[in-house]
């Protein structure tokens, strides 16, 4: 569950009187927004590190000199400004809900004096609402949560990284990080992480087969050029690491950012992560985490036939409520804006049976393979970022739903990093990566204009302008959202 789900109640109990942030929970004064706890002279600089990349962080953070007291009160401030940004996302959708029904009232009413051109423009106004709606349901529930997480996770790190780094150094320096757990990096490829790979080919091909009869799984690029570059990076990091099955990598045709892997080698790299990822040593560590998946055998541990019941169950109910035009949450913003392609979020939770230790594990493993593959490690660090701070609030959503909290994954994907033996000539970028993205402009633009075409039981009123955003900018920060003065509203960097 995600910590503001549970905390969020009480936290309005105590604070909604005072800042009068939850007006939907009770409070029924206009929403004002919090102040900055410090002075300018002061928040103004610790507003500029937050916007900060986490490997500058990790650089510059020892030489930062914030006290205690100030990082607790700017901890309060965020988790104040995060939940009177969620409260004015959650008051625009009931006022778009409010116009919603007001708008089918009125057709009801009028059904039989209605003009043919005074129906459709009301029906394409119900379309445009419906989309409103869920956007900005997504936006308050996903998008800003995720913002702040991001925040306080950047937060904690100038605080409590100078300290850690320091044990690292003495971890380093007395040999004992040889004994932490899969500290034998100088053997991978001959270490045996969990025994069994080769038993669970025959649970992907028959996970595979299931997706397919249900239309779970999105179509396929058909590019050579892209298929074959994804498959050699994929085999490069596959042969440099401890999988012992044999790769089979598809590329799909779907705009989420994402990469998944099903049990005995089966990689999936959705279309969407090709287009996020700024160079080859980005990709290179979102495909290593997903062999640390394989090669971990996360999904034999948690994966049943029970449970390959519960996701061809559960995405079937969420397809329902997206092709009926009903709310179901995350689902409806993928059908509005990108068309349904069997939602990676899906595989993630169910199939791949996401948690907690298993993300660390891959996420300490993919460090390792991208190492040894002669990759820039921090490549997966410096995506990861990227997902939390722009595109990834919506088309990247299973980056970070139910995952382990950001500044523990940061934190221990740069202490792996520091583990591992230094290399020269790491590779960040290659001609054949940027030969690839010239590629995929011409297979993203066939896609978007086959969407376009493409009949849609959501918008079943055709000629309606096309719908409008909530406010939604991919390239921008979700706080530039909300109405809060001096509150972190430059583009992260």
């Amino acid at each position: 569950m995600h910590r503001n789900q549970w905390n969020l109640r009480p936290l309005v109990a105590l604070l909604c009187c005072e800042l009068v942030l939850l007006p939907i929970l009770g409070c029924t004064e206009h929403l004002v927004a919090p102040k900055p706890p410090l002075a300018p002279s002061l928040f103004r600089p610790l507003e500029a590190d937050l916007q900060r990349s986490y490997l500058d962080l990790f650089r510059i953070s020892p030489e930062l000199h914030y006290t205690s007291e100030q990082i607790n009160q700017v901890h309060d401030y965020l988790k104040h400004v995060e939940d009177y940004c969620v409260a004015q996302y959650k008051k625009k959708a009931d006022e778009y809900q409010s116009r919603l029904e007001q708008e089918q009232g009125s057709l009801k009413k009028q059904n039989v004096s209605l003009s043919g051109a005074k129906r459709h423009d009301t029906h394409c106004e119900i379309q445009n609402l419906r989309a409103l709606k869920s956007q900005t349901e997504v936006i308050a529930q996903h998008a800003i949560p995720v913002a702040y997480d991001n925040r306080e996770a950047k937060l904690d790190l100038i605080e409590q990284w100078p300290g850690q780094l320091r044990q690292v150094r003495q971890e380093i320096a007395d040999g004992s990080y040889r004994n932490r757990r899969w500290g034998d990096v100088q053997d991978i490829g001959f270490r045996q992480i969990e025994s069994g790979q080769e038993d669970d080919i025959k649970d992907g091909e028959e996970a595979i087969k299931q997706m397919k009869q249900s239309g779970l799984m999105p179509k396929a690029v058909e590019s050579p050029e892209i298929v074959d570059y994804v498959t050699r990076v994929a085999e490069r990091i596959a042969a440099r690491s401890d999988l012992h099955v044999p790769l089979h990598v598809t590329v799909l045709n779907s705009k989420e950012i994402n990469a998944f892997a099903l049990p005995g080698g089966f990689l999936f790299v959705n279309r969407g992560l090709l287009e996020a990822a700024d160079d080859e040593s980005e990709l290179a560590g979102v495909m290593a985490h997903e062999t640390g998946h394989v090669v971990a055998r996360h999904s034999h541990q948690l994966m049943t036939r029970s449970t390959i019941a519960q996701l061809i169950y559960q995405t079937a109910q969420v397809a329902g409520a997206v092709l009926t035009g009903g709310a179901a949450s995350i689902g409806v913003y993928y059908a509005l804006q990108y068309g349904f392609y069997g939602l990676g979020l899906a595989l993630d939770l169910r199939l791949l049976g996401v948690s907690r230790d298993y993300e660390l594990q891959a996420d300490q493993l993919g460090v390792q393979f991208t190492w040894n593959a002669g990759y820039d490690p921090t490549g997966f660090i410096r995506f990861f970022d990227k997902m939390a701070t722009q595109e990834g609030y919506v088309n990247g959503v299973s980056w970070f739903y139910d995952h382990p909290p950001f500044y523990e994954r940061m934190v221990d994907a740069e202490r792996e990093i520091m583990f591992l033996p230094p290399k020269t000539n790491v590779v960040v970028q290659t001609p054949e990566f940027q030969q690839m993205k010239t590629v995929l402009n011409k297979v993203r633009a066939k896609a978007d204009e086959e969407e376009r075409q493409r009949p849609s039981l959501l918008a079943p009123e055709q000629g309606c302008p096309a719908p409008q955003k909530a406010e939604y900018d991919s390239d921008k920060p979700i706080e530039t959202l909300c109405s809060v003065p001096n509150n972190l509203k430059t583009a992260s960097k």
